[in-house]
This record gives structure tokens, C-alpha cells and sequence, in this order.
């Protein structure tokens, strides 16, 4: 039998097209070995709730809401203390007397000076009226008129003196016996019975009396970089050397004005008000001060780091090229009709810059990661507020590498100018020649 012969024309066509299909072949097996060699790692944190606060620290000194210094306006001697250190007083209970010799005698001179006065004052007065009547008859001169006039308004005058020097003697006699002004404990006796005090120039001092322990204050030096975060209202947390174990609470009730310095230092007084119902904070005690400036319970948080992560969009662009076709799609198809509602249209270029309220982090659902600016509240420089844009169990990438460790994450505020899905394309990098922005 004889074989037909292939003409030469046919059989070139014949090795160019097998030729062909087995360059073929090698490019996607080559293809297909190197996709399967790139494998990524991802890091991520979950989306979820808890608490978190900012605070300021300070230290204080806890006092009495209401002092006061117990004196006395006359000079003597102490003759009778009824109180001493922690006795219970009430409003109006007798807590000391001074010698009273002294005063009562003033007293009756006082008197006696009143009474004298007024036997003077009967007599001028009986005789201004019999003159008058032989004045008024031409009987008797106007010299000797005027003089019984000057003598009548003399003694008139010196009665009303002596009735004040009487009040006044009676006044420091009552200045003797001592009460206390408010209900309230006996911090502190400042005298001895039979001392003498002397109130020539300043009041002694015999007592120091505060209200009732059960409500005390804590007088806190605030530094003056952080006094514009102390707002009235806001809770206090602080412990005391004496039970450092416990934690106290209470609330800023007062932010004043007067500035302190010392060593070219300013503060500002803060006053907290704060419960002792079992009476264990003492006045003048040290407090260490934790103010919550800023407090959220029960919000949504994620870690900070999610929002400075940034992908490096060569990288990317090969991690979604790794994706089989049907993954791809829906990345692609979900990323292009998303909307409004879920996620803002792609912004341009010169709007990728966001204020300080607004964040964007990277969302991973199954193989799919996306952009999403996100509104955000407080921020512990650990963790953050949510506001809105993220839901609880939403998962958000945080590093995504390469197998062999080739990082394409790039966790850095710089990083916010690098290219997203959604930005004009910059000319591309090679693996493992950085990729990002320069």
C-alpha cells in the first residue's frame, strides 16, 4: 500500500499549530505552578463590643465639705471645755465657757453708768421744763435759757451712751459661753482648760468642727495640659495609701479658675465630691485620682491597628488574580453594584483624605476584602469606637502577607495616600519591590 504524501505547505501548518498548543499547554501549567506557589496569610481581628475610657491622673487631698473654725470675740480665760477630738456636736450645744469675773463685772459698771446717767437726765430734763416756762414768761435770760437747753441735751445723750456701753458689756459676757454653729465632729481642740486667749488682734482659734464625714471632697491639682478634658459630672475613681486595695469612686462638682503655680508649674483645683458612708476616708488623707474624661460601655470597638492597615495594591492585584474565576466575579460584580446604603460611591482621588471622626479599615468576607470608611468615636490609642459602618462579628484585616513572610501590609498613616480598587491605577511593581507609593 502506498502512503499519501503530506505536502510540504500542510505539514508546516501542522507543526505550527502543534507547536502552538504545546506553548500553550507549558504557559498555563507554568501559570498555574506559580499561582499555586504565592499562598496569603492573613491577620485579623473580629468586630466586637466592650468598654473602653481615656483618663487623666492626678493626686489630692480629701477633705470636709464644710469646716469651720470655732473662735472667740473676747479675751479670757478657758474655764470649761464640754468637747474634745471626735465628739458629736449639734447646732446650738454649749462646748465651752470662758472666766466670766471680768465681764460681768463691766457688766454691772455698764449698769451702774446707765443708772447714774439716767438720774442726771431726770433732773436736767425736770429743770429744762420750769425754765422754759419762765422763758417763755420773759422771766429769764437767753443765756441761762441756752445753758439749761446745753445741760438737758448733755444728759440726754449720755443716757443713750451708757445704754450702749451696757448692750455691749452684755454682748461680750454672752461672747463667753461658746456653741457650736454647725452639727457635725470635733476634728480638732486647739486649747486647754484655764489657758488664756487673747482677741486683741486675730480670733483664737479654740475648735475645728466639719458636718458629717458620710459626704467628703477630694481637692485635686489638675495639670494645666489636661484641665480642658475635666468637665463637672464626670466620674472619678481613686485609692488612698491607707486601703490600696480598694477603689474609690466619686464626681467632679467644681472646675476653678484660680490657677496654682509652683516651680513654674499650673494647676488648677478640681473638687470631687465623695461618699464615706462607712466613714473610712479620713480627712487629709493623699488620693491618687483617675478621672474618666471620656467613658463608653457597650459600644462597638475594634483594634486600632485595623485602621492603619493599607494594602499594597500590586499585591493585591496578584491575590485577586490568584482567585479562580467564579471567586473573582462576585468580588468584582458585589464591589461594582454595592449600595449607597452599605457604602459610599468610590470616591475620586482628591477626596481620599478623611477627617479625624472618619477611619477606613478593610473588610475580609470569605476570599473578598473591600475598603469601608467607618465613623468612629473615642480612641484609647489601643482601641477604637464605632459609630456606624461596621457591624458586630464583621471581620477586618489587620496584616496580610505572603507565605514565605513577604509582607504587602503596610500599617502607617502615610499608607492612607496608597491606591485602593477604587483610585486611578499607578504604574505597577514587581513582587517584592515594595509596591507602595514612594
Amino acid at each position: 500500500m502506498m502512503m499519501k504524501k503530506i505536502n510540504l505547505p500542510h505539514k508546516k501548518l501542522l507543526l505550527s499549530i502543534v507547536g502552538i498548543l504545546i506553548i500553550a499547554i507549558v504557559s498555563i501549567t507554568y501559570i498555574s505552578w506559580v499561582k499555586s506557589e504565592h499562598e496569603y496569610v492573613f491577620e485579623t481581628e473580629i468586630v466586637k463590643k466592650g468598654s473602653l475610657s481615656n483618663t487623666i491622673t492626678a493626686t489630692g487631698t480629701l477633705e470636709a465639705t464644710n469646716t469651720v473654725v470655732v473662735g472667740t470675740q473676747v479675751s479670757g480665760v478657758i474655764e470649761k471645755l464640754y468637747v474634745d477630738f471626735n465628739s458629736v456636736v449639734k447646732k446650738g450645744q454649749l462646748i465651752a465657757e470662758l472666766d466670766k469675773y471680768t465681764l460681768q463685772s463691766s457688766l454691772e459698771n455698764a449698769q451702774a453708768d446707765l443708772d447714774n446717767a439716767q438720774a442726771e437726765y431726770d433732773y436736767q430734763n425736770s429743770n429744762y421744763l420750769r425754765m422754759k416756762v419762765l422763758f417763755d414768761k420773759d422771766l429769764l435770760a437767753q443765756s441761762d435759757y441756752e445753758l439749761v437747753v446745753y445741760n438737758f441735751k448733755k444728759s440726754k445723750a449720755s443716757v443713750k451712751s451708757a445704754k450702749a456701753n451696757l448692750d455691749r458689756s452684755a454682748r461680750n459676757l454672752s461672747y463667753a459661753t461658746i456653741y457650736s454653729p454647725i452639727d457635725g465632729i470635733v476634728l480638732n481642740r486647739a486649747v486647754e482648760a484655764g489657758q488664756t486667749v487673747a482677741a486683741s488682734m486675730n480670733t483664737p482659734e479654740l475648735f475645728t468642727i466639719t458636718n458629717d464625714l458620710k459626704e467628703m471632697q477630694v481637692e485635686a491639682n489638675i495639670d494645666e495640659a489636661d484641665i480642658g478634658m475635666v468637665k463637672e459630672k464626670q466620674r472619678v475613681e481613686f485609692t488612698v495609701d491607707a486601703f490600696p486595695d480598694l477603689n474609690f469612686e466619686g464626681e467632679v462638682s467644681e472646675i476653678r479658675l484660680q490657677p496654682n503655680e509652683s516651680s513654674n508649674v499650673i494647676t488648677y483645683i478640681v473638687i470631687i465630691t465623695v461618699s464615706n458612708p462607712d466613714l473610712k476616708l479620713k480627712p487629709g488623707m493623699t488620693a491618687s485620682i483617675t478621672t474618666y474624661v471620656e467613658e463608653a460601655n457597650d459600644v462597638l470597638l475594634i483594634a486600632g491597628k485595623a485602621t492603619r492597615f493599607s494594602p499594597n495594591q500590586q499585591l493585591l492585584d496578584d491575590y485577586m488574580s490568584s482567585l479562580s474565576e467564579n471567586q473573582e466575579k462576585p468580588l468584582l460584580n458585589e464591589s461594582n453594584t454595592r449600595n449607597d446604603e452599605s457604602r459610599p460611591k468610590p470616591p475620586k482621588r482628591d477626596m481620599q483624605e478623611l477627617d479625624d471622626s472618619h477611619k477606613r479599615v478593610w473588610i475580609k468576607n470569605g476570599n473578598e476584602i473591600h475598603p469601608q470608611v467607618i465613623e468612629v468615636g473615642i480612641d484609647d490609642y489601643s482601641n477604637i469606637e464605632v459609630i456606624s459602618g461596621l457591624e458586630e462579628g464583621s471581620v477586618l484585616v489587620t496584616s496580610f502577607e505572603l507565605a514565605d513572610g513577604s509582607e504587602i501590609a503596610v500599617a502607617s498613616q502615610k499608607d492612607e495616600e496608597q491606591k485602593s480598587p477604587f483610585v486611578q491605577e499607578r504604574p505597577k511593581h514587581k513582587a517584592g519591590q515594595g509596591g507602595g507609593p514612594r
